[in-house]
C-alpha cells in the first residue's frame, strides 16, 4: 500500500493480521526482500510490514535527504499509515540505527524493539574517515558487492537466489542514497536520543560479524540502552536475516512472548 512521505510515497508491503505487528527495517544495501526468509519462518498470519527505504529499490526515486533523521521520519509515517495496535520495530544494521531513533520518539503503540547487528548509537573508534571513504565504494559495481558479501558481510554461504537478490539490492540505489550512510549516518552520535527509549529492547549479535561485532555492541550500545539484552548467534556474520532466518524468527517469537 502507498504511504505518503516527504517528496512522494513509499510502497509498503503489509501481511498477516495477528499482532503485534512486526515492522521490518532493512540494512544499507538491503530491501524489503531481505526479510523473505525470516517471514517464511513466522506463523502464516503474523502481521508484518516492510518496505524499501528511501533511495533504495522501489523507493529509489524518492528525493533526499537520506540522513538518519529522514529515515526515522519515514519509518514513523509507515507505522502511522499501516499499523493499528501494538507493534515491534525490527531493525537490521543501518535499519537498526534508524529504528533506535524512531523508538526514541516513543510513537504510540510501540511495544518493543529488536535490533539485529545494529549500528550502535555511539560510533566505534574504528569508524574513521578512511574507513568511511572505503565503505562508500563497497557497492560501486557487481564485483565490489560480491567481494563485500564474501569478505565482509557474511560468514556462511548464501543460497544462490538469496545471494543474487543481495547483489541486486546493493546496486539498486542512487549515488546520493548509497553514500549517505557511510559518509554520514554511520558516524552520527545518537546516544542522547536513545536514552528516551522506554520499551523492551533485545539485540541479536552475530559471532563472526566483521561490521558490528558483539564486542562493539557491548561497548557502544549497551551502556546507552542499559535495559537492552544481547544474545549472540553462533557461526554467522553480519547479514543475520539471510544467513540465519530461522534463528532470527525463533528469537522474534521468543521476544514477543515476553512483551
Amino acid at each position: 500500500m502507498p504511504v505518503p512521505v516527504a517528496g512522494g510515497t513509499l510502497d509498503v508491503r503489509v501481511g498477516g493480521r495477528t499482532g503485534p505487528t512486526l515492522v521490518f527495517v532493512h540494512y544499507w544495501g538491503g530491501s524489503a526482500d531481505t526479510w523473505n526468509g525470516v517471514i517464511g519462518h513466522l506463523p502464516p498470519d503474523q502481521a508484518t510490514v516492510r518496505f524499501d527505504q528511501r533511495g533504495w529499490g522501489a523507493s529509489r526515486t524518492l528525493p533526499g535527504p537520506y540522513h538518519l533523521d529522514q529515515l526515522a521520519d519515514d519509518l514513523v509515517r509507515v507505522v502511522d499509515g499501516c499499523v493499528s495496535g501494538p507493534f515491534v520495530l525490527v531493525g537490521h544494521s543501518m535499519g537498526g540505527k534508524a529504528s533506535q531513533l524512531a523508538a526514541a520518539r516513543r510513537p504510540a503503540g510501540l511495544a518493543g524493539l529488536m535490533l539485529l547487528a545494529p549500528a550502535p548509537p555511539e560510533p566505534p573508534t574504528t569508524v574513521t574517515e578512511e574507513y568511511r571513504q572505503g565503505l562508500s565504494h563497497a557497492y560501486d559495481s557487481p564485483e565490489a558487492v560480491q567481494h563485500a558479501l564474501d569478505h565482509v558481510l557474511t560468514a556462511t554461504p548464501l543460497p544462490a537466489a538469496v545471494r543474487a537478490a543481495a547483489v541486486r539490492d546493493s546496486l539498486a540505489a542512487g549515488a546520493e542514497a548509497r553514500t549517505a550512510w557511510p559518509r554520514h549516518g554511520i558516524a552520527q552520535d545518537i546516544t542522547q536520543a536513545v536514552r528516551d527509549i522506554e520499551v523492551p529492547v533485545t539485540v541479536l549479535a552475530a559471532e563472526h560479524d566483521a561490521v558490528e561485532p558483539p564486542r562493539v555492541l557491548r561497548e557502544c550500545l549497551l551502556p546507552h540502552i542499559p535495559h537492552a539484552t544481547l544474545t549472540t548467534l553462533p557461526a554467522v556474520g553480519h547479514l543475520l536475516p539471510v544467513e540465519a532466518p530461522g534463528a532470527v524468527a525463533t528469537a522474534l517469537a521468543g521476544f514477543l512472548t515476553h512483551l
